[in-house]
């Protein structure tokens, strides 16, 4: 952590609002800009968000790889049960696939593996972003500005007789009904939303003023994600499963779906210790952890007559898939991440989480 005095914050700051074409002399307001690095002949994206505080601005920078974002399916670290249903569930003719987390959990990342796994010469695919984080070959590709919103770029897209459409993100019930009616008229439709987890989909949906009746037409597949770091493979520990530990991992393991997948030895799990090749950290990379809920007709029955995630759930449980705290507990056995790590971004002690995987 560097610290630094007020007039060398000041000139730090003006600095980075002038590359991220921000405007120097509002300190009052929050803004929004980007600018772009090479590193080792790569071009990275930086986003910088400024807010201004009581004493200070606050900037944050996202660093965006593009070449990170545009990975195939096969390169997210999905298990075999999880990619055989986006295999699935991406090849159908019409229907919505709802990604959900919060900002930085991947989800676009995802999306676009989901979109370079459909896209071909016969298939017409359009995206609606804000903004388009990376150009993929033989796809439709726009960006929504003040004067071209998501909701005017999901109407335009309609009429460009489309296949598959990907919105950024379902913000306002204006874009909830029209990618729900857009799904229901023979398209493809993938989108993201901000929920805490896959059965979270139904009810902001329903609060959006979408018609519960026609959900279960409409949506094929709510899922929700989040990023772990990754360990990294030259100098992670093991470390026996004890105590606390071996309690939670137990909770979550003893009745996992797939259970053919795991590992023979669940009496230990990983550590980071740190390595030149890992810079010290101990980890390199990230990888998701994730959730489905696929429609059938018990979850589309429950939908109808309760927003009730803890009924979703429970009416989920047939179809056999893990919780995101379940899957991240694989990973763990398997040395990918960390327990710390699952624990940072998935509560691991949640009630209705530990009460419908029993």
């Amino acid at each position: 952590m560097l610290v630094f005095d007020a007039p060398t914050y000041a000139l730090i700051s003006s600095r980075i609002k002038l590359l991220s074409g921000l405007k120097l002399n509002i300190k009052n307001a929050a803004q929004d800009g980007r600018f772009s690095i090479q590193v080792n002949e790569k071009e990275i994206e930086i986003r910088t968000s400024i807010l201004p505080g009581a004493y200070a601005e606050t900037i944050v920078m996202r660093v965006l790889d593009p070449t990170t974002i545009a990975l195939p399916m096969e390169a997210l670290g999905f298990d075999k049960y999880l990619m055989d249903i986006f295999k699935m569930e991406i090849a159908k003719p019409n229907g919505m696939i709802l990604n959900t987390g919060p900002t930085g959990s991947g989800k676009t990342t995802t999306l676009y593996a989901f979109l370079r796994q459909v896209a071909s010469p016969g298939i017409k695919v359009v995206t609606i972003e804000d903004p388009i984080e990376y150009h993929l070959p033989g796809i439709v590709q726009t960006q929504v500005s003040k004067d071209y919103t998501f909701a005017e770029g999901l109407r335009s897209t309609l009429r460009q007789d489309p296949d598959v459409i990907m919105v950024g993100e379902i913000r306002d019930a204006e874009v909830a009904s029209t990618a729900i009616n857009a799904s229901l008229t023979g398209h493809l439709v993938f989108s993201t939303l901000h929920t805490n987890d896959a059965a979270g989909t139904f009810p902001r949906l329903i609060d959006m003023d979408v018609n519960a009746d026609i959900l279960g037409a409409a949506v094929t597949t709510a899922m929700a994600q989040r990023l772990v770091r990754r360990l990294c493979p030259h100098c992670r520990e093991a470390k026996a499963l004890v105590g606390e530990e071996k309690k939670l991992m137990d909770l979550l393991l003893n009745n996992i779906p797939h259970s053919e997948e795991l590992p023979q030895n669940r009496d230990a799990m990983w550590i980071a210790k740190g390595c030149p090749k890992c810079g010290g950290i101990g980890y390199k990379g990230r990888i998701a952890v994730v959730e489905v809920i696929l429609m059938d007709k018990e979850i589309e029955e429950c939908v109808r007559h309760t927003s009730s995630e803890r009924d979703i759930w429970h009416a989920a449980k047939h179809q056999k898939i893990r919780r995101m705290a379940q899957d991240g507990a694989v990973k763990v056995l398997q040395g990918v991440t960390t327990l710390d790590e699952l624990g940072r971004v998935v509560d691991l002690h949640d009630e209705v989480m530990l009460e419908t995987i029993s």
